[in-house]
Parts: C-alpha cells; sequence; structure tokens
C-alpha cells in the first residue's frame, strides 16, 4: 500500500477554505466530505482534511491553535518549475490567501516562496534541481 499523508487543518469557513484549496490545485473528494469536513486532494499521496473547529476539537482535548497568531507547522510543497512556484502563490493570493509572507528564497538551485491560507496556515511552494546543488550545501 502506498504511504500517504492527510493533514488535518481546522477551518473557520468550510465553503472558503473549499474553494482556495480548489484554487492552487487541489480536488474535493466528495466520498469523504460533508458539511463538517471537505477532504481536498493534493496528489495521490497528500490529502488535507478540513475541519470545521467544532468537528476538528473531536479529535484533540488541546486548544485550537490561532494559525494568524502562532504557527505550529509549515507545510512545504514541492513544484516541478520556479513558473510552478510563482503560479501557486500567486493563485493563493488571488483566492483570499497572503503571498510572500516572508521573502522568496532563491538560491540557483533552490527557489521557494510562502502563502498562508484564510485560516493562517503556512505553506512553502519549492522547486530544487538537485544536480546544480553546490557540493557540501
Amino acid at each position: 500500500m502506498t504511504k500517504m499523508i492527510f493533514v488535518n487543518l481546522p477551518v473557520a469557513d468550510l465553503a472558503v477554505s473549499t474553494r482556495f484549496y480548489e484554487a492552487i490545485g487541489c480536488q474535493k473528494n466528495g466520498q469523504f466530505s460533508n458539511d463538517k469536513a471537505a477532504c481536498m486532494v493534493w496528489s495521490e499521496s497528500i490529502t488535507f482534511m478540513l475541519l470545521t473547529h467544532g468537528f476538528f476539537s473531536t479529535f484533540t482535548p488541546k486548544q485550537i491553535a490561532d494559525a494568524g497568531k502562532t504557527c505550529e507547522v509549515l507545510i512545504c510543497l514541492s513544484r516541478d518549475s520556479r513558473d510552478e512556484v510563482d503560479a501557486i502563490t500567486d493563485a493563493a493570493a488571488a483566492a483570499g490567501g497572503t503571498a510572500d509572507i516572508r521573502p522568496p528564497t532563491d538560491m540557483g538551485f533552490m527557489y521557494g516562496r510562502s502563502f498562508e491560507d484564510p485560516d493562517g496556515h503556512v505553506f512553502e511552494p519549492m522547486w530544487m534541481d538537485v544536480t546544480q546543488m553546490p557540493q557540501g550545501a
């Protein structure tokens, strides 16, 4: 069986978040979505589960972090080119997210930017050409 990653994210507005994740390239899987959760497929092995705060809280006794004020995780998404890094970041901004929450990184062999979704979850799309990576890097 292929190993998969399901990233469960608490969201304030499920409809807004669903539209955002569709805008950055995810496809909604209706079989695992309802009025409390949206299953947003990024790839064959990575899925974002968007959960309303009430539903998310049934999975943990801990307080839900306010991702607009704190950062618990950075989600890095590999892309096939610099242009794809720019395209997903621009799409995120156009869909209600915030682009470039820190300056872009350009090391020649590696290029990355950042964005936040409407709830403040941080994503770092990046491209890297390991054949061009300097020795000892």
